[in-house]
């Protein structure tokens, strides 16, 4: 009995003393190149609950993609500073507000490519006019398609642009094809959508593969978010909208009759060589073939109703969190009016506190999100946020259910804005790839005025009055999925 009692005594001064090292080689550790919130969040999940929280941080502790791919992400970079003469000309500088010559020069240092001016933009905010769209911009197509998309499925929803691809393969025309692979995974039809791809002859790669027998591994949710597709170089065409049915073709979105709002965009001009050349380094990364870039002069068509714009790339291939920096500093300049549409708020603490300081320094400022969410711990930690929103003097406008405001798009003043993939959360700004388009011009976002104005006639304004009498449970669940959004 007292040998059993001392080896006892022994394993607990074991693991006692195994505790104190782990909590030590955290604070060493994790501390490093993270934000204290995350940090703090990290050290007290392994120290309150050690051995489980190591296990989780070794899964999914770690924010940045393997090295290989972050190389690949530089070298591609390095191409893109050197390659096109002309292509950072602009067309209409003199007009540009003060301080957007920054956003544009800190977007360039952090994703290399350079504001540019000569672009048509077009707002596409509805859902099968989008894939319409894209399906006929595709049977324009001579030379290739450029195809990627987080979550792409043959459904009857995407049926004409699969077969307006399958047309483009019948014409010689190459189409290269990229969907996340875990995205693929966790949605009905894969099965179906890769053999059909195969069968027209279409060259596909799953992005950011979970295969660790074949040496493709990283943690598990860095995910590959983006949305575009590139016909010839010369239409490009980027948004918040994956390619499938607005019901993601889920038994319990069905049952709950929810369908997904997007906004999508298509471009031309020297901006969509910049879309490309994101496509063009995925590819790299996925495939070890660097398609060529296109290094063609650019000459600068200085008509009125075209824009400067800036594709803005962000994730963990780089080594800072480009979109967060952006959207920051946007705030941060806006003199007059903010706007964001966010399906997934769950701000890191720079942008709540640039969006409460802009709502006191006297702006407009304003958030559209869903009334209800499809994914629970992400729709509790941003009701979290809400109450200081509100008392800052924030108008929060909830789209009503069943649909859901997936959108993802922010403006300030009344002629710059930022339409792409990224939410305004933590996960977006750190852990997805995301693709953003930031475009300097007053038609352009009085469009997009137009946009929200739908948005806020489908809405209600959430009310301070009424929000802090909401429900203790519900409080108490929002509280606590906002302490676990800092685990990243």
């Amino acid at each position: 009995m007292s040998t059993w009692l001392g080896n006892a005594d022994h394993l607990a001064w074991l693991l006692l003393a195994l505790h104190v090292v782990m909590g030590a080689v955290a604070v060493a550790f994790i501390s490093a190149r993270r934000r204290p919130a995350t940090a703090i969040a990290w050290m007290l999940t392994i120290i309150f609950i050690p051995y489980i929280g190591l296990v989780a941080f070794l899964l999914v502790g770690f924010n940045r993609l393997p090295k290989a791919r972050r190389d690949k992400q530089r070298h591609v970079n390095d191409l893109i500073v050197e390659r096109t003469e002309g292509l950072g000309q602009l067309s209409h500088r003199d007009d540009w507000p003060r301080g957007l010559s920054t956003l544009a020069t800190l977007n360039t240092n952090l994703g290399a490519l350079p504001m540019v001016g000569g672009n048509g933009v077009e707002l596409l905010p509805d859902y099968h006019g989008s894939i319409a769209a894209m399906a006929a911009e595709i049977d324009t197509a001579r030379r290739y398609v450029h195809v990627e998309f987080y979550i792409l499925v043959h459904d009857t929803a995407t049926q004409p642009f699969f077969d307006a691809l399958e047309r483009a393969c019948r014409r010689g025309v190459t189409v290269r094809v990229l969907s996340d692979h875990l995205a693929a995974l966790m949605n009905p039809g894969r099965k179906e959508t890769l053999a059909r791809l195969a069968s027209m002859g279409a060259e596909y790669h799953a992005m950011l593969p979970l295969r660790p027998w074949q040496g493709h591994w990283q943690r598990i949710d860095l995910r590959n978010h983006r949305k575009l597709l590139v016909v010839d170089g010369r239409t490009g065409f980027t948004g918040s909208q994956n390619l499938v049915h607005e019901s993601y073709n889920k038994k319990k979105n069905i049952a709950r009759g929810l369908r997904w709002h997007e906004l999508m965009m298509r471009l031309e001009g020297p901006a969509v060589r910049e879309l490309d050349a994101v496509f063009v380094t995925d590819w790299f990364s996925e495939t070890d073939v660097l398609l060529e870039l296109d290094t063609s002069p650019v000459v600068l068509d200085p008509a009125p109703h075209l824009v400067d714009a800036q594709v803005v790339p962000s994730g963990p291939s780089f080594e800072n969190d480009n979109n967060l920096k952006l959207f920051v500093a946007m705030i941060h300049q806006a003199t007059e009016r903010v706007s964001i549409t966010s399906p997934y708020f769950v701000p890191e603490d720079s942008v709540l506190l640039a969006i409460i300081t802009a709502a006191g320094r006297g702006l407009d400022v304003e958030l559209f999100v869903s009334e209800i969410g499809d994914q629970a711990m992400v729709y509790h930690a941003q009701r979290s946020y809400y109450e200081a929103l509100l008392r800052a003097g924030v108008r929060i406008y909830l789209y009503k259910a069943p649909e859901v405001l997936h959108s993802k798009h922010f403006s300030i003043d009344s002629d710059v804005a930022v339409v792409g993939s990224s939410n305004m959360d933590v996960r977006s700004f750190s852990l997805n790839m995301e693709v953003s388009v930031l475009i300097h011009s007053a038609p352009f976002v009085a469009g997009l005025r137009e946009v929200e104005d739908g948005y806020r006639a489908n809405s209600r304004e959430l009310e301070l009055a009424d929000w802090v009498k909401r429900p203790v449970w519900e409080k108490f669940w929002d509280s606590a999925a906002r302490l676990t959004s800092n685990l990243q």
